[in-house]
């Protein structure tokens, strides 16, 4: 997967060869992909199949590569210059090369998809990359916003990032020819996976150096991005509401307010909706049979939960 990933850009652009290898050689975790195999493996056992299919492999394939997209772009849109520890694309060759590399992965994941041949699968994946622009416009416009509520947090959550792993795990079912409710059940299971993942994300911000996350510490409170443990932590703290009010014009007001998201238990109540949203993912797999896969997707769930504690 890793080689038809970097193959995907071609040899035509030298500048956009080297973004890919930037891209595709950074590391990463390859959760979606391994997500993908696994949940292929499932509902393939289920509906009786010995093997995974081509349109499986190149499911887990078109995922990666819209997730990379949209870190991409995300990069630009934060300004970020470290991304997984190193350099990103547009701190080395500048905001246009980057918006092209993003949008060249994304026309290509498109493509590659719309070479599935499955309709159901196209309108799935499709509607992800709408909901990504729709995550970042909800983000832009919610900056600094002490209004927020938990429920905007969580729309703007799955459009951001669960969005892609519940479309991608109900394809993964569709293309192992399972009945709807298993389907369903895929989608309910990476829609809740996903949501968790994203909430744990936003407690590391806080809980975690700047060396282990590969980024400042605090980035997302200091431009505005009100997460699950500052909207926690507004209710018991009016200090906290005043510092993000003003926007941290005050030296030292940005260590101040990540000391309150401490103190108020803003962060321990995001666990607990952590462990909400994983609970709900596990009960997905139910419908599943029993067997290596759904034990690694369980152990998914652990997986994501444990980064907290």
């Amino acid at each position: 997967m890793n080689t038809n990933l970097k193959n995907v850009v071609g040899n035509r652009h030298p500048m956009l060869m080297a973004a890919a290898e930037q891209i595709f050689g950074a590391g990463g975790k390859k959760l979606r992909p391994v997500i993908v195999f696994l949940v292929a493996h499932c509902t393939a056992q289920r509906e009786g199949l010995t093997e995974l299919t081509d349109k499986h492999r190149r499911l887990a394939e078109i995922t990666e590569m819209i997730h990379t997209a949209s870190l991409v772009h995300d990069d630009v849109l934060d300004e970020c210059d470290i991304r997984r520890g190193k350099q990103t694309i547009n701190s080395m060759y500048g905001t246009r090369v980057a918006v092209l590399a993003g949008d060249f992965l994304f026309a290509q994941s498109s493509w590659f998809l719309a070479n599935l041949d499955n309709l159901e699968v196209i309108k799935l994946i499709s509607q992800v990359i709408a909901d990504f622009a729709n995550g970042e416009i909800s983000q832009a416009a919610s900056l600094f916003d002490t209004d927020i509520t938990l429920e905007q947090y969580l729309d703007k959550s799955f459009y951001k990032t669960a969005s892609l792993i519940a479309a991608s795990c109900r394809s993964a079912a569709v293309f192992s020819d399972s009945p709807v409710e298993v389907k369903e059940a895929m989608y309910a299971y990476g829609k809740h996976l996903g949501l968790a993942f994203q909430v744990v994300d936003d407690i590391l911000d806080f809980t975690q150096t700047s060396e282990q996350l590969g980024k400042p510490q605090g980035q997302d409170l200091a431009s505005g991005n009100l997460t699950a443990p500052v909207i926690f932590a507004l209710r018991k703290s009016p200090e906290l509401l005043d510092i993000i009010s003003s926007e941290f014009v005050e030296d030292g007001s940005l260590e101040r307010a990540l000391q309150l998201v401490n103190e108020t238990g803003g962060i321990e109540e995001a666990r607990l909706l952590a462990r909400q949203q994983a609970d709900l993912a596990l009960s997905a797999l139910e419908c599943l049979p029993e067997g290596a896969s759904r034990r690694s997707l369980r152990l998914m769930v652990d997986y994501v939960l444990e980064r907290i504690y």
